[in-house]
């Protein structure tokens, strides 16, 4: 995004990835469609030490002006649920626009050659790609995070910025899978089902699916949480989240001889349903069991407490939490405070989305704003 821009602006770009092929972690997005923007975006959808910091790029390259570039295009797309917008086709789509808006300003890409070597003096930058040394007045970091591995991913981005003196937010995995460990092991019994529910951390609340694993916890819901999630730290399931509050007291009242499980059955799925019945210990008809018994079980199914023991790692997560920290860099350009003429945007720097297309507009517009300043 960013070489294109420049390159159209008369700025000569040449864009290096050690990758042997452009825009592998687009490729895999979406299932293959390629979730390339979210309608709803705002800074509001943005974990970062500092959360204003992408207020001005996001308001000078909206997620309307990366459709307009689509549409342009002739990609046809569409909208899923909560604002998210995906190729009709699919995701090699947006890469070959991307490459085709680099060509159009005559930037060159140079792939497959990793970096071995990059100084700085007297304003510019020497870079050693492979066996070729190239020099500017610019540098720009776009190289994302850690997570993701096998499609090349690494910690360059975070080495390259404390090399030149910037700071780095310590980056961990986001958008990833939660596992679970002692007592909770018995719910990997489960894996394979999955219910909507409201995931919880703090006041942050997530209304999605969450699906079960052999490891913990996954789906939708819980990829969002977890990114705000830390290690040692609680996070709560409502598995009621349509359901009346004292819904089972109402049924009493109604059914009193409907049986506790069947009653939970009606509202998730059998096997969940079994086992949170199990670890809640009422059984039996309803009109068997105290409203105060029963108000108890409502209220532990609607704040049900897991403590993940950890994650699936970087090699599981979608995106990284922190990075390059914004602090040491200007907010309208995305260049370095302390050294001019370095610049970083995307995943590289301490700005996280949400699920659903959030990161790409990030990249969209961060990749934008430092274009204007090449």
């Amino acid at each position: 995004m960013c070489a294109g821009v420049a390159a159209q602006r008369g700025r000569r770009i040449l864009l290096v990835d050690h990758a042997d092929a452009p825009g592998k972690k687009i490729l895999i997005s979406g299932g293959g469609r390629c979730n390339f923007t979210n309608i709803n975006a705002s800074p509001a959808q943005y974990l970062s030490a500092n959360p204003h910091f992408m207020k001005s790029a996001m308001a000078r390259y909206t997620a309307q002006d990366f459709i307009d570039l689509v549409d342009a295009h002739g990609i046809a797309w569409h909208e899923k649920t909560l604002g998210q917008l995906f190729c009709d086709g699919s995701a090699k789509q947006i890469v070959a626009m991307l490459l085709a808006e680099c060509a159009k300003g005559g930037a060159e890409l140079q792939l497959g050659h990793a970096i071995r070597d990059i100084e700085h003096a007297d304003g510019r930058f020497r870079v050693q790609v492979g066996e070729r040394t190239v020099a500017a007045p610019k540098l720009v970091i776009a190289t994302g995070g850690p997570s993701i591995p096998k499609l090349g991913a690494t910690g360059f981005a975070y080495e390259l910025a404390r090399r030149f003196g910037l700071k780095v937010v310590e980056p961990r995995p986001a958008l990833v899978p939660l596992t679970l460990g002692g007592d909770e092991v018995l719910f990997r019994e489960l894996s394979g089902v999955a219910t909507d529910v409201v995931a919880k951390h703090g006041k942050t609340r997530f209304r999605e699916a969450a699906l079960f694993t052999h490891r913990g916890l996954s789906g939708p819901a819980i990829l969002q949480i977890s990114s705000y999630w830390r290690p040692g730290e609680e996070i709560g399931i409502d598995f009621l989240p349509d359901a009346e509050p004292g819904h089972f007291q109402a049924a009493k009242r109604t059914r009193p001889s409907a049986d506790f499980a069947a009653t939970l059955r009606a509202l998730l799925p059998g096997r969940l349903a079994d086992t949170l019945g199990d670890k809640l210990g009422v059984a039996g008809d309803l009109g068997n069991v105290s409203d105060k018994a029963l108000a108890a079980a409502e209220q532990r199914l609607r704040d049900w407490r897991f403590r993940p023991n950890g994650t699936e790692g970087f090699a599981k997560a979608e995106v990284t939490v922190g990075g390059i920290a914004t602090a040491g860099l200007s907010s309208t350009t995305m260049e370095a405070k302390s050294v001019p003429g370095l610049y970083a945007i995307g995943e590289a720097v301490d700005v996280t989305g949400w699920l659903g297309g959030y990161n790409f507009q990030w990249a969209w517009a961060s990749g934008w704003a430092a274009a204007q300043a090449l």
